[in-house]
């Protein structure tokens, strides 16, 4: 069985429901706040679509499989610390021999077999594309449920997948080797200072080849002219995404063209980067991070998770039973303590100093798709985003405390 929560218009849901449909396999219809047993619109003792349809396979965005992360974590978290302790090593301990090519069968039937039990019990293979996986992220998701993942890229533009991982393949990071029928070269962007001469790998702007290729953008011929090229008798798309080509042949999404912004004392930030990180703390569903060259550090606009924020409300003595999220959003205590969560949470990762949001603003909008904030595989819309909140980042910028900030 197959579950789809991707709208039909996303090229990867239908690319995929194409194929299953042909090869008869069943497929159970679900939404992104219906997946799990932990999801924001399934009610306290009700089971999640994933629990219901029993999937083999699962196609998923970034933003599902941190929150099927958080979900879990949950889970272990609300057995007692010596659970969550005892948990915490298992994952430890299962990637430590998935990397050596061996399994654990004895610690999927006594801790694993739980998180299982979560999606169905019943999942195979996981693949992920529409953006870059945290590696933190896959390696937890691999081991807890023991089935494959998979990464892959590609764009509506290459009509669904260009490159997919080896079902073997143990490296994390990494969206695999180009399909068949499908070119990837890599050209210059020195304005990013990524070249293809650079050491160890070359790097540079990903250009897709190949009769995959769509004709252009319907009624734009400028942005079909700047996006499409016919070189040698191929057809090419420039991606505006930056990766990493190792010696094995597979590819690595390092950065976005767009996502690269130039603080005021020089140093490029990569957005894509920061917000990916920022997503996995369990009191951010989604996450949208700004800086310009007018200023010298970030701020997050953060979509909060409404049970981890009635959490924070409930450790500083608030009755949050019936608070709606924009309640809690409003409320200054709370707000102050979940926006301390989340820079301590930023500050603690693999972030650089520059990379951390210095201020963060709680948004207790819903973003979903039909709000033209985010894209139907909930990846942020920047220029929508912005100006949506534009008041709310003036003012996060307009305290005049820029130099006590950055050197906190």
């Amino acid at each position: 069985a197959y579950v789809a929560y991707l709208p039909l218009a996303h090229m990867l849901e239908l690319s995929a429901e194409a194929l299953l449909f042909c090869a008869g396999v069943r497929i159970g219809y679900s939404s992104p706040l219906t997946l799990t047993d932990n999801s924001t619109a399934v009610a306290k003792g009700c089971s999640g679509d994933l629990t219901l349809i029993k999937p083999t396979l699962v196609v998923c965005v970034p933003l599902i499989v941190d929150r099927i992360r958080k979900g879990v974590n949950e889970v272990a978290a609300s057995k007692g610390p010596f659970f969550r302790a005892l948990f915490d090593y298992a994952v430890q301990y299962k990637n430590f021999w998935l990397d050596l090519g061996f399994d654990t069968p004895l610690l999927n039937q006594l801790v694993f077999k739980h998180v299982r039990i979560l999606l169905g019990n019943n999942v195979k293979v996981l693949a992920c594309g529409s953006a870059p996986l945290s590696g933190h992220t896959r390696r937890f998701i691999k081991a807890c449920l023991g089935c494959k993942v998979l990464e892959g890229y590609g764009l509506t533009e290459t009509c669904g997948a260009a490159t997919i991982m080896n079902a073997e393949d143990v490296s994390a990071e990494r969206v695999g080797a180009p399909l068949p029928g499908c070119y990837i070269r890599l050209v210059d962007w020195s304005e990013g200072n990524y070249h293809t001469t650079d050491k160890p790998n070359p790097r540079g702007e990903i250009v897709v080849g190949g009769e995959c290729i769509s004709k252009g953008y319907f009624k734009n011929e400028e942005l079909t002219r700047e996006s499409y090229r016919e070189e040698g008798g191929i057809r090419w798309f420039y991606t505006g995404d930056i990766g990493e080509m190792f010696p094995d042949g597979t590819l690595k999404i390092v950065d976005r063209k767009k996502d690269l912004v130039k603080l005021q004392y020089g140093e490029y930030i990569s957005l894509g980067r920061v917000e990916s990180v920022i997503k996995t703390c369990p009191l951010v569903d989604n996450v949208c991070a700004y800086g310009n060259s007018l200023h010298t550090y970030l701020v997050a606009l953060v979509a909060p998770n409404l049970k981890q924020l009635q959490r924070v409300a409930r450790e500083l003595g608030r009755e949050c039973a019936a608070a709606t999220l924009k309640e809690l959003c409003e409320d200054a205590e709370v707000a102050k303590a979940a926006e301390e969560s989340i820079i301590a949470y930023a500050r603690a990762s693999e972030l650089q100093k520059t990379e951390v949001p210095l201020k963060v603003k709680l948004c207790a909008e819903e973003w979903k798709p039909d709000t033209g904030l985010v894209t139907p595989t909930y990846k942020v819309r920047r220029k929508p985003l912005q100006s949506f909140y534009q008041r709310d980042i003036d003012a996060l910028y307009g305290s005049g405390e820029e130099n006590r900030l950055r050197q906190v």
